[in-house]
């Protein structure tokens, strides 16, 4: 429950820093010649309505004026709930993936950067406020104590309340909607893969297709198969990605983290892709063949479980079936592992309930033999390490010194303690060329 919670939080942040008010490029009210990138502004009555949720009374020095008029950003008012000594920067959920230059990091608002508790920029999202990546919580939580903790979730809940009261936020089956364009380019790359299987198909009767080592000539075929298939729904995915748009709701939830993933947007949109059972292609059905629809022995894409139709389209009879197939298996692994992983833990209960950590550092059991010379070979107590290190250095060094070290030394991926994988997990990235097709002419028209 608190997961979720966290989540959600996580999502109407993404809207009290980045999105509420209105769209401006304002010069800020002290003289900076520095614009205020991408800023949504509000009026006096919108951000003292929002902070009044928090029982603040006196606003902030307004950031923008224009007009005659004073404007507050919704980054002043975040910082106004942040300890005022903290400083950190780090990579929101919204930001590019991988190396990225410092430039890119700005246009996306992707960098966030917190220096002597004021938000300067950057989103707060999912790895900002989240259940497992929160950056912000967790940097509070282990430097101020649990109860500075409890205050901050209780005012960034209040505060995210307002925020969105003023801003608004619905999503609706019509934020899938693409252009015409962009579903001919769909189609494409999708005919483009199955005329790819069916040449596979075709170089295996021949007898003409290279074989995989350790792999025999059928299982080459249908590792083949998958990858071209599964490189056409990627395709689709962000060709219907990139026509979306960052202000559409759906990827705004995606992209911060809040519900949902790019690749659920794919799927809704684009093309759902190759069902599988048992990580390979549709096998079992009838004689020969896996629907009576089909000829025998057909090993062609539609016939092994491939569906080219999205959600929103509606799927053909043939491939309702085949993704029905597909969702049966997560269901039966879904009970099985319920119930392996309920008798494991309970396996490791008995196992482990008589260890306790004595005064010397030890581990030991109740019989005063020694199990481990130090707690977990390193001494380190996991609810206050960070990711695993016992100090983080960059950050004490950044509080003595008052220096802020090299952002991209700064930003160096670092894997985040999460329990279990998700789907947006398995999103695979299509590189900028492999979606040269959609540029290089366009689709004929019918």
């Amino acid at each position: 429950m608190k997961n979720k919670f966290l989540i959600v939080l996580a999502f109407a942040l993404a809207f009290a820093v980045s999105s509420i008010g209105h769209r401006a490029e304002a010069f800020p009210a002290n003289g900076s010649s520095a614009k205020c990138i991408d800023c949504h502004i509000l009026t006096k009555e919108e951000a003292a309505n929002i902070l009044s949720k928090i029982g603040i009374t006196e606003l902030p020095s307004p950031a923008i004026k224009r007009g005659g008029q004073d404007y507050w950003t919704g980054k002043q008012i975040f910082s106004m709930i942040l300890p005022k000594d903290m400083s950190m920067t780090f990579k929101s959920s919204i930001a590019p993936k991988g190396q990225v230059g410092l430039k890119e990091l700005r246009e996306e608002d992707g960098l966030v950067v917190i220096k002597n508790g004021e938000l300067m920029t950057g989103t707060v999202d999912e790895n900002a406020v989240g259940a497992f990546k929160g950056r912000i919580l967790d940097k509070i939580a282990r430097d101020y104590g649990p109860d500075a903790a409890r205050e901050f979730i209780d005012k960034a809940t209040k505060l995210a309340i307002g925020a969105i009261m003023v801003r608004g936020f619905t999503t609706g089956i019509d934020d899938e909607d693409i252009p015409e364009e962009a579903k001919k380019q769909i189609a494409e790359i999708l005919k483009k893969a199955m005329s790819d299987v069916e040449a596979l198909v075709e170089a295996y009767k021949r007898g003409e297709l290279e074989q995989m080592p350790g792999r025999s000539i059928e299982e080459t075929l249908e590792v083949d198969a998958m990858k071209t298939l599964g490189r056409a729904r990627d395709q689709a995915g962000q060709i219907a990605s990139k026509h979306l748009g960052m202000e559409n709701s759906a990827v705004i939830m995606a992209r911060s983290g809040a519900r949902g993933s790019m690749l659920n947007l794919s799927q809704m949109a684009g093309c759902i892709g190759q069902q599988a059972v048992r990580g390979e292609r549709l096998q079992r059905g009838y004689w020969n063949r896996t629907l009576p629809h089909f000829r025998k022995g057909d090993l062609g894409a539609e016939a092994k479980g491939f569906v080219k139709s999205s959600y929103k389209s509606g799927l053909h009879p043939t491939e309702y079936f085949f993704h029905a197939m597909g969702g049966r298996e997560g269901l039966v692994d879904t009970a099985v592992r319920t119930s392996r992983s309920g008798y494991m833990q309970r396996r490791l209960i008995n196992a482990l309930e008589d260890l306790k950590v004595k005064e010397d550092g030890t581990v030991r059991n109740t019989g005063d033999t020694i199990i481990q010379f130090q707690f977990g070979e390193d001494g380190i107590d996991p609810s206050r390490s960070v990711q695993g290190h016992a100090v983080d250095i960059d950050d004490i060094l950044q509080e003595v010194l008052g220096e802020e070290p090299s952002w991209q030394e700064r930003l160096k991926e670092q894997e985040m303690a999460s329990y279990g994988l998700t789907e947006k997990d398995m999103y695979v990235e299509v590189s900028e060329e492999e979606v040269e097709i959609e540029e290089e002419e366009p689709a004929p028209e019918e």
